[in-house]
């Protein structure tokens, strides 16, 4: 028997505990269709009468949406939309996208305070060469620093790093942003102790440089090899945002040679990363697999608000946090 209600493809590949989580949100109301296979031959397959897609990390191509001959809307699981849809296919077939706000902003912020002190402290190397048999008590001492001394500069200053701004306040550190879209108010300002100031300055004057936007044709590389050799020296990179942002040839050669201290990245330019990227063997490097916004906690809130919101545009054709693709142009 065929079901009148409508089908949701989920893009990703993802373990059943997740699949599962969307079965119990949707309940009698949408039939939720999930892949067996990370394979976009698959994908093309099951997404050709579906109604809805489900975005996450992997992204949704023009071969998957052409292939959808009854695709009406599409819903992000997170924010960063610009990368993970061929979104000009979207906006060519009139196929609305939305965005979720719910769940990944305190757990990426709190992956960048836990970038920021595992770089202070080195505490990946320390912990490897421990296990090594090297006892490295003294030999950290004057490499290794406390926040309460540093200045960290957040290049953005949405939602999550916003947030970021007010758990560094705890720690007694000097906090500046630069974002031409925000101008935080008076009371944030005082109360977290907070700055606005150009991009240059936020470049060059801190101790600390953490991204906080997202990847589109305008801020491709805008961390290029020209700002790095800007940057203080001994300065500290994190990047919990998008890979693409900077070049990380000139990051890794930036460590290598003494210019930077240390770097923690939670993105990479192409993931799955190349296992030819050079950061993997740069001991000054701490890394993880795009794993800020992935807790447990996080995707149940996540998974939640995009049922909720699918639900209300079959009722009503209401999306919260649409984005206007007619009028974008990056």
């Amino acid at each position: 028997m065929t079901s009148n209600k409508p089908k949701i493809f989920y893009n990703s590949f993802a373990p059943q505990e997740i699949y599962d989580l969307f079965y119990m949100a949707a309940g009698d109301e949408f039939d939720i269709i999930t892949l067996e296979a990370d394979d976009d031959e698959e994908r093309c397959e099951k997404i050709a009468d579906c109604d809805a897609a489900v975005v996450a990390g992997h992204k949704l191509k023009d071969s998957t949406i052409n292939a959808a001959t009854h695709l009406r809307v599409v819903q992000h699981q997170g924010v960063g939309w610009h990368d993970t849809t061929d979104w000009k296919t979207l906006k060519s077939r009139q196929i609305r996208l939305a965005i979720n706000l719910a769940g990944s902003t305190v757990s990426v912020a709190e992956h960048t305070v836990l970038l920021i002190l595992a770089a202070s402290k080195h505490t990946v190397y320390a912990d490897n060469q421990l296990r090594e048999g090297r006892w490295l008590v003294n030999d950290l001492r004057m490499q290794s620093r406390e926040l309460s001394q540093m200045s960290v500069g957040l290049l953005g200053m949405g939602r999550i790093g916003s947030l970021v701004a007010i758990r560094l306040a705890n720690f007694g550190c000097r906090v500046s942003y630069c974002d031409p879209y925000v101008t935080k108010d008076d009371t944030f300002t005082q109360q977290y102790q907070v700055s606005k100031v150009s991009f240059d300055e936020l470049v060059t004057q801190n101790d600390v440089l953490s991204l906080h936007l997202p990847l589109m044709a305008s801020t491709k590389n805008i961390i290029s090899a020209e700002v790095i050799g800007k940057m203080k020296q001994g300065a500290i990179f994190i990047n919990a945002a998008r890979g693409g942002l900077v070049d990380e040839i000139a990051l890794d050669k930036a460590l290598r040679d003494g210019h930077l201290t240390s770097a923690g990245l939670d993105v990479f330019e192409y993931e799955p990363v190349n296992a030819d990227n050079p950061l993997l063997t740069n001991q000054k490097a701490i890394l993880s697999p795009h794993i800020a916004a992935g807790t447990k906690d996080a995707t149940e809130q996540k998974i939640a608000a995009v049922i909720a919101n699918l639900k209300q545009y079959f009722d009503s054709d209401l999306l919260d946090n649409e984005i206007d693709l007619q009028a974008h142009q990056d």
